[in-house]
């Protein structure tokens, strides 16, 4: 069922530009948030479209400052804020920016290890104070997000010290190795890595959401074939993906 809707879908685009619609080769540029989805999006768009997803993911912050600096892409995925940035600046096609998903932050503990108790605000803190290690990005939107918190919470400095970081990245890998006892970042992330236990998300009173939207680079190769993705991004099939990832449709 996936593959026929996906055919007729993608097929209907095509057929609205003719010739626009051979294979070609798709660059986009997305959200470390929304590389789970494309693990199994991916394949089944370049099966049957014969177009060929070469994806780069990392933190929006970081892979918006390479797009403004003048890397293609084709397309891209990243926060609302960071595309409207990249629209003014002739980079992306103004008011081609399409909601994908939300998402929230989450936790892991390497696999067999205690789950902590993160039901609530203070058990969370509690839980970052007692922890051993504590990993997390520091350029990423979660990674931000958790460093406003721990200021808020007063630990800031004795979290950052027994911290192992990277500025983007699965740091729930870190966790995997037993070089760390948690990881905290966006759910399909820390849920994609093998070798942990998905602890549970963040407190509602605590929770950042990060909105993930899509949009058409300025200078796509294949408008066409860059649209059809776009669209195929947002069909039933791909909801119940993002749904099984642990993120909201957009």
């Amino acid at each position: 069922m996936l593959k026929l809707k996906f055919v007729t879908m993608l097929a209907g685009a095509m057929l609205l530009c003719g010739s626009a619609a051979a294979a070609d080769e798709i660059k986009v540029i997305a959200s470390n948030g929304i590389k789970a989805v494309f693990n199994d999006f991916g394949p089944t768009f370049e099966r049957q479209t014969g177009h060929r997803v070469m994806g780069k993911f990392g933190a929006t912050n970081l892979l918006a400052k390479e797009i403004e600096q003048g890397e293609p892409v084709d397309v891209a995925i990243l926060t609302p804020a960071a595309l409207a940035a990249l629209m003014k600046q002739g980079k992306l096609v103004d008011g081609s920016s399409v909601t994908i998903a939300r998402v929230g932050l989450g936790v892991v503990v390497k696999q067999g290890a205690p789950k902590p108790d993160i039901s609530s605000v203070a058990a969370f803190k509690d839980m970052l104070v007692k922890a051993k290690t504590v990993s997390y990005t520091t350029a990423g939107q979660s990674g931000l997000h958790l460093q406003s918190l721990l200021e808020k919470f007063g630990i800031a400095e004795a979290v950052k010290a027994k911290s192992k970081t990277l500025p983007s990245g699965d740091v729930a890998e870190f966790v995997a190795r037993g070089e760390s006892e948690v990881a905290i970042q966006l759910v399909p992330e820390v849920r994609a890595v093998h070798g942990t236990d998905y602890v549970g998300p963040l407190p509602a009173e605590i929770q950042s959401y990060i909105v993930l939207s899509a949009a058409l680079g300025h200078r796509a190769k294949d408008n066409v074939a860059a649209r059809a993705l776009i669209q195929a991004l947002t069909s039933p099939e791909t909801v119940t993906i993002i749904k099984a990832k642990g993120m909201e449709p957009g």
